[in-house]
């Protein structure tokens, strides 16, 4: 079990930094800090409905469906540097769904806090909030926040 962990933490740390590298590289070819456009959130989100199916199916993740995920994770992560996009809360949404069900608590409540706290206003924000509550985390609304500091 350990050395599966220590692997597994190899790949990411080895993807995290080339995916960073690349993007920092494409970043500088271009000469613009765009974000990410609506075909790589289409098929980000097809992605992720894809590895859905899978858990649904009971099925096992191969090391590609996992490298998939720490991509799209790492991408999101990576435009919220920038500048959020209310086009992302459903890509967050669905990456908390999937990993909430692969039992990846942590990464879940990250996802749905980044929702909470950067597209507060749209639709999904009551759904993070219902999912951060079944997953146990005390959650604070904005309008609870400001009552406390005055």
């Amino acid at each position: 079990m350990g050395k599966k962990l220590l692997a597994f933490l190899i790949l990411f740390m080895i993807v995290a930094l080339s995916f960073v590298s690349d993007a920092s590289q494409a970043a500088k070819k271009s000469g613009k800090k765009g974000g990410i456009k609506a075909e790589e959130i289409q098929a980000m989100s097809d992605t992720l409905d894809g590895l859905t199916k899978k858990v649904y199916a009971h099925s096992l993740f191969s090391p590609q469906d996992n490298q998939q995920m720490i991509e799209i994770k790492l991408k999101l992560d990576n435009q919220m540097l920038i500048a959020p996009d209310p086009a992302l809360a459903p890509i967050y949404y669905k990456a908390g769904n999937l990993y909430k069900a692969r039992n990846y608590k942590n990464d879940a409540v990250e996802c749905y806090q980044t929702i909470l706290e950067n597209f507060y206003d749209t639709a999904l924000a009551p759904k993070a909030v219902k999912e951060l509550k079944a997953l146990g985390v005390e959650v604070v609304s904005p309008d609870e926040n400001q009552e406390e500091e005055e």
